[in-house]
């Protein structure tokens, strides 16, 4: 249910916050919005008086409903309640990287037609739509936070990333802006913008691979993995975004179907985590418990089996259908029904639609002329720009940037540089502009030729020649290759990370015809084996921009042509080709030497890469050094060692220590960063935590991301930045059990070629 081009590891979640909260457009007519509870309402009715808890304003309304009534507001699609004057609603709305028409409940077919691309990630767009009559819903089913734990995941591209920490900070400000919140501290949970939903929780990353889909995949996942990789995200996402939604995924876990997990949803979710809000499943979710997994003996049970887990609503009409029967056969109670529902209803009111005319109320005043504003606009492009990473930039002083004088001719070859849809991913809405690679660059160079070379990403038709011959007659040639929606999306995974069809033939063959090294843009969401270019020297520089949004065109072109100064790092490790011989379905984090199998992701992975995860160039030389480092030693003293490591090292239960010990031990590392130019930029510091003994069999991480922040720096400028490191949070490990541990001893703190060491003793 998304989409979304790889914003930059570090920028990611600033740029979201911001991007959530602006306003922005174009004047039209508005249309009348659903809403209830107007002037025609009746007097003294307790649903709609505004002064009254959400509880009780609630539990009056679904006690005024007839059971059928009640069932038929069980699905995405809930009909209208005339009598009560409730309008029907959509919960099915997208807004993965800007306001989207894949869905439901968002009509962006009236006066409203466009609304602001984002490198794919919202709120007040969303509240204009709707004020303005085009839209039959407020709750958009997004972030997608799944880890990107495989690189040929077809969804990659609309996550973050493969680091759980990143992942739970993007997750946290991603909802926060949507839901019209502030970047941090209390929410007001009463008053929505707009709502957004985490997904797909959990352990969900697999389409459809070798035969195997999502809709029947069982995830075997330890408890460990559970702890410390997939669930995390979602933890940041109810206690520090205070998302207003989740969805459960199509897959098992553990043989048990995640709709259906009591404990997933109602124990950790709802208990553990304080999630206040509504559960719905995927698409066809409770039907596949039945249809396709088996799970459940019958329709019936399936309905039973989702409702008793504590899901609300159905996206699809199976709960329905067959909610009455399984009523009728005492497989649900109406208490069962009433608690979906009070979730349910809790949300729109929160949403202000049981308030009256929204227009005049609390976000009313967000009209049509702040939807595809300038400001907006600039943000988009500034996304897009953050989100570019530099992968290499050899010879001399560097292939790029580029120099307007000095390029008389440009040859820009390749599938992906003519086609403005392929720079927006998946899950999008019509954007606000729309302008190609192309057409930006003939806006610097007025010779600028053009070949497609292949016939789309899969390239299995070329014009190889006409190629080669349009590059060895111009100054400089720009190739844009890469994947697009065919090669990787929902559901649809790769079997290959190398460039597909005849692609790496077509690239070396211009380069070898070149006059001097040629610059590749790769445009993919997923990460590709491009050893062949990045050994090349023919190939001076390699440039990834995801799928960057509407304003991806003229960023590439700021990028190439030095106007902006690139400072993106990659979010996801780029595996060789190798890597494929790992079976997708094994959802093991955790390396294991003795069968050969390598782990994943950074923190686990022991093998060759191609480019690392934070790996990405500049134009300019930067240097960082802790400027103070806390004592050496940290006691705590009184504890009892609760396990030893298999190297004899005792470890402490975070637990155990207690809030009041937790927040004693956190400190401060201040990090002095120095730009040595020769170019202005916006820098990514990056801070890790390492252990001495990584593979003492304790599953530790090789390393792990505790903090990131950006800065821009002028040419020669020094900055101080400062982090707060947290040692229950971020020098605690999981154990096999899922507890969280810190290990008396050392932990070293990174960042650059910089450390200090820490030691905790009893």
């Amino acid at each position: 249910m998304e989409g979304r081009a790889r914003l930059s590891l570090v920028h990611a979640a600033a740029a979201l916050v911001v991007l959530l909260q602006l306003h922005g457009g174009a004047v039209v007519v508005a249309s009348e919005p659903p809403y209830t509870c107007g002037a025609g309402a009746p007097p003294n009715i307790p649903f709609c008086d505004a002064g009254l808890p959400i509880d009780r304003r609630v539990d009056d309304l679904v006690s005024r409903m007839t059971v059928a009534e009640k069932i038929s507001q069980l699905g995405d699609q809930s009909p209208a309640i005339p009598r009560l004057g409730v309008p029907a609603y959509k919960w099915w709305s997208e807004a993965l990287h800007g306001i989207s028409n894949q869905g439901r409940g968002i009509h962006l077919d009236g006066p409203l037609r466009a609304a602001t691309s984002f490198p794919q990630v919202i709120g007040v767009e969303a509240r204009a739509v709707y004020n303005n009559g085009q839209a039959e819903g407020l709750t958009f089913w997004a972030p997608n936070i799944n880890v990107f734990r495989d690189p040929r995941w077809g969804r990659g591209q609309e996550t973050p990333g493969e680091d759980p920490t990143m992942t739970g900070k993007y997750a946290a400000v991603f909802v926060r802006g949507v839901q019209g919140y502030g970047l941090a501290g209390p929410v007001n949970s009463t008053g929505l913008e707009a709502s957004a939903c985490c997904k797909h929780f959990t352990a969900y990353d697999l389409e459809n691979w070798k035969g195997v889909t999502r809709y029947v995949f069982d995830a075997k996942v330890t408890a460990q993995d559970l702890a410390d990789t997939y669930n995390p995200p979602f933890k940041s996402c109810v206690e520090d975004g205070h998302a207003s939604g989740i969805m459960c995924s199509y897959n098992r876990v553990n043989g048990v179907p995640t709709c259906a997990d009591y404990n997933l949803l109602s124990t950790t979710a709802r208990q553990d985590w304080g999630f206040y809000g509504y559960i719905t499943s995927d698409c066809d979710a409770v039907a596949i418990i039945h249809d396709a997994q088996g799970y459940a003996k019958t329709a019936e049970d399936a309905v039973a089996d989702v409702l008793k887990a504590g899901m609300d609503v159905n996206c699809g009409s199976y709960v329905q259908d067959h909610g009455a029967s399984a009523l009728q056969q005492g497989k649900i109670t109406e208490q069962d029904i009433n608690r979906a529902l009070h979730n349910l209803f809790a949300v729109r009111m929160r949403l202000g639609l049981f308030n009256g005319d929204p227009r005049r109320n609390l976000y009313g005043d967000i009209g049509p002329d702040q939807v595809c504003t300038q400001e907006h606009q600039d943000l988009a492009l500034e996304a897009a720009q953050d989100g570019i990473v530099l992968l290499k930039n050899d010879g001399g002083a560097g292939a790029l940037p580029l120099s307007k004088p000095n390029v008389a001719s440009l040859a820009v070859i390749g599938f992906n540089a003519n086609d403005a849809i392929r720079l927006r991913g998946n899950y999008f809405g019509p954007p606000c502009v729309t302008v190609t690679p192309l057409q930006v660059l003939q806006g610097y160079v007025k010779d600028t030729s053009f070949v497609a070379g292949c016939n789309s990403a899969a390239c299995n038709v070329t014009t190889i020649p006409e190629a080669v011959q349009a590059a060895s007659s111009a100054d400089s040639v720009v190739l844009f290759m890469g994947l697009d929606q065919d090669q990787e999306r929902e559901e649809v995974d790769r079997l290959d990370l190398t460039l597909p069809g005849q692609q790496q033939t077509l690239i070396e063959s211009v380069a070898n015809a070149a006059k001097k090294p040629v610059i590749l843009v790769l445009l993919c969401g997923g990460p590709v084996d491009v050893s062949f270019a990045k050994t090349n020297p023919k190939i001076g520089a390699i440039l990834w921009a995801g799928y960057p949004g509407e304003a991806g065109g003229i960023a590439i072109a700021q990028v190439l042509f030095g106007e902006h100064n690139p400072g993106g790092r990659l979010p996801v490790t780029w595996y060789p080709q190798d890597f494929t011989r790992v079976p997708m379905t094994d959802m093991r984090m955790r390396a294991d030497p003795a069968t050969g199998y390598p782990g994943r992701t950074y923190r686990f992975y022991r093998g060759p890469t191609v480019f690392n995860f934070g790996y990405g160039l500049s134009y300019s030389k930067y240097s960082h050094r802790f400027a103070t480092k806390p004592p050496p030693t940290s006691n705590v003293a009184g504890l009892k060692a609760v396990e030893a490591t298999a190297g004899g090292m005792a470890s402490y239960d975070v637990e155990a220590i207690g809030s009041e010990t937790c927040d004693r031990l956190k400190f401060p590392a201040v990090v002095r960063v120095q730009n040595h130019g020769p170019m202005d930029g916006k820098h990514s510091v990056l801070v890790f935590m390492r252990w001495p003994n990584a593979t003492d069999g304790s599953g530790r991480p090789a390393s792990q991301l505790i903090g990131f922040q950006s800065l821009h720096l002028r040419a020669t400028q020094t900055a101080h930045v400062e982090f707060e490191v947290s040692p229950c949070k971020h020098f605690s490990r999981a154990t096999e059990d899922g507890r969280k541990v810190i290990d008396q001893g050392s932990h070293f703190v990174m960042v650059g070629e910089d450390e200090f060491e820490m030691s905790f003793m009893a």
